[in-house]
């Protein structure tokens, strides 16, 4: 088989290619040149300025596999690719290292003053008194985000002696603590007690902006900020006035909502670093990437998994007639497990009953791992490399079939246990039009059908819950679609769901556990 390296990848990466398969490297390409040399090759490596557009894939009529040396895809048309059944992966922890040692970096540098003090000495200037820095020793780091780069900030800052707490709800107790990190529950905890803090979130609708003037109140004074994880998490106008007015000490931006970025509003302080995205820029990082999208590509071709695959993974005809239809379900399981789960998952168990026990469920059990990652926020999750990265976070999974049922054809039960407690949920699918259904929870049995938005009550049964759960909602505009009602006995425990056309906010929630007697409430987002 042959493979047409576009792009400058290590050598080792080549090399590594050449002992299985003929490869070519031709750099430079044009857009129609590309098109014009992709017939005939089984695979395609890029790095970043290469684009594999629609036209190339369908050009390239023997590709199997497209390989970006870097961490992300958007050069690439991972749509197109996947209609025709191509393999698009990339190397996501080939910059973890770098990331980790740029973020280290710089809280130095801000700590030193380095930047200043070099630009000062180019003056020719001596102000040694006028740059006196601080020492990390002895001082909290707060780690926003505990996945693979905050875990190894947390490494390297624990070898100056720092003391480590950290905010990530999807990382158990046990996990962090093994990290030499203590885990907070909440963001204001967390912020009053930092003398740094770095984060190391995704882009997400929570994580943009999610430091803002209030944020920053609650900060202790002369708190230093560093973020090389995605630009706009702290909001440019607030921090600014947060750095003018003292109360935070200083700050190290290597991302920017927009890049390439050459009119930050931040670029005028004095007590702010900036850096072009530097995370990933290490001659290491690049040798690591085409080393990994070498071995990547390489398994691809030989038919073997692609851990770090971000499209889906063809499944047999015979066995997706039969999972197919549950495939969706099995996700939505995952995602609702996720936002139930507080403390982090330690260990997932998906149950197949009926006659999904007598076929190959492996693509169900990574269907419920690709929800719930999806919501812990990992980065690319898809049906290829949800185990692995389930793997990464510690989660132990385990997949048990059951053929007897009494009650229906077909069911998916997951079980999750969470350092509060068990989580079980299970679901079918009903009718001519398979119908998905949610029909136990906690033990409680239900005849729901799932809906974006859904609100779950936990309460001693007694008369008018429903309706003071009713007039809460009513009161804040939240129309009802449907509600069920499960009871272990009269008298005993019932759990109510709802769905909604709306989001129930967290507060709405609250008033209805005040004003009702509530034991407990969440809602849940499909």
């Amino acid at each position: 088989m042959k493979v047409l390296v576009a792009e400058k990848i290590a050598t080792s990466g080549v090399e590594l290619l050449k002992t299985e398969f003929d490869v070519e490297v031709k750099l430079d390409l044009t857009p129609e040149q590309l098109v014009a040399e992709i017939p005939g090759y089984d695979a395609l490596i890029v790095r970043s300025a290469t684009r594999a557009t629609r036209e190339v894939i369908e050009a390239g009529t023997s590709l199997k596999i497209i390989g970006r040396a870097g961490v992300g895809v958007d050069n690439v048309d991972v749509q197109a690719a996947t209609e025709r059944g191509i393999i698009v992966c990339n190397a996501p922890t080939s910059n973890i290292v770098s990331a980790a040692e740029h973020t280290v970096a710089l809280m130095l540098a801000q700590s030193r003053n380095i930047p200043q003090a070099a630009a000062s000495m180019r003056e020719c200037k001596w102000e040694r008194s006028k740059f006196t820095g601080s020492e990390l020793y002895e001082k909290t780091l707060a780690i926003f985000g505990l996945g693979r780069i905050g875990g190894l900030v947390a490494d390297r800052a624990r070898s100056f002696g720092m003391r480590l707490i950290g905010y990530d709800p999807y990382t158990t107790p046990e996990r962090a603590q093994a990290m030499g990190v203590t885990l907070m529950d909440s963001v204001d905890d967390i912020l009053a007690e930092a003398d740094y803090i770095t984060v190391h979130l995704p882009k997400t609708k929570e994580t943009i902006g999610m430091f803002g003037p209030e944020q920053f109140a609650k900060m202790k004074d002369g708190v230093r900020l560093i973020n090389t994880a995605r630009g706009g998490i702290y909001q440019d106008a607030a921090l600014i006035e947060a750095l003018e007015s003292g109360k935070v000490a200083s700050a190290a931006i290597d991302v920017y909502e927009q890049e390439p970025c050459t009119d930050s509003p931040l670029a005028g302080l004095e007590n702010v670093i900036l850096t072009p995205h530097l995370g990933a820029s290490t001659s290491e990082a690049q040798d690591r990437a085409g080393e990994q999208i070498a071995e990547f590509v390489a398994a691809g071709l030989r038919g073997e998994m692609v851990p770090t695959a971000v499209n889906i993974a063809p499944v047999a005809p015979e066995v997706y007639e039969k999972v197919g239809p549950y495939i969706q379900l099995s996700e939505n399981l995952g995602k609702m497990v996720a936002q139930m789960a507080h403390g982090g998952v330690e260990s997932l168990e998906t149950l197949f009953v009926g006659s999904l026990a007598e076929t190959d469920t492996r693509i169900l059990k990574t269907a419920v791992l690709k929800g719930m990652l999806t919501v812990v926020g990992a980065e690319s999750v898809n049906f290829v490399n949800a185990d692995f990265y389930a793997e990464q976070r510690g989660i132990q999974v385990t997949e048990t079939k059951r053929s007897e049922t009494h009650d229906y054809v077909a069911m998916v039960v997951v079980k999750a246990h969470t350092p509060e407690g068990p989580i079980e949920i299970g679901a079918t699918l009903m009718g001519k039009k398979n119908e998905p259904r949610l029909v136990s929870l906690y033990g409680f049995d239900l005849d729901m059908i799932p809906s974006q938005h859904m609100s779950f009550f936990l309460y001693e049964d007694r008369p008018g819950m429903i309706g003071k759960v009713g007039t809460v909602l009513g009161a804040h505009d939240i129309n009802i679609g449907a509600m069920q009602v499960g009871r272990e006995r009269q008298g005993g425990t019932a759990l109510m769901g709802i769905n909604v056309d709306i989001p129930v906010p967290r507060e709405t929630l609250n008033k209805i556990i005040a004003e009702a007697g509530i034991e407990s409430a969440w809602s849940v987002e499909l």
